[in-house]
């Protein structure tokens, strides 16, 4: 893993700490939603539409 990627994933996980530390369960949880909907939209793009249910 190149050390940009590295630091970057550093950072997002002081941030996480962050947010728990502060008691800001709101503001991770639409992180982490937001997170989900753009994997899902990047899974189904990817998939062939014949295997979309």
């Amino acid at each position: 893993m190149s050390n940009e990627i590295e630091h970057f994933l550093e950072r997002q996980d002081e941030a996480v700490s962050a947010l728990f530390l502060e008691h800001k369960g709101d503001e991770l949880t639409d992180i982490l939603v937001a997170a989900l909907e753009e994997a899902f939209e990047i899974l189904l793009e990817a998939a062939p539409a014949e295997t979309v249910h």
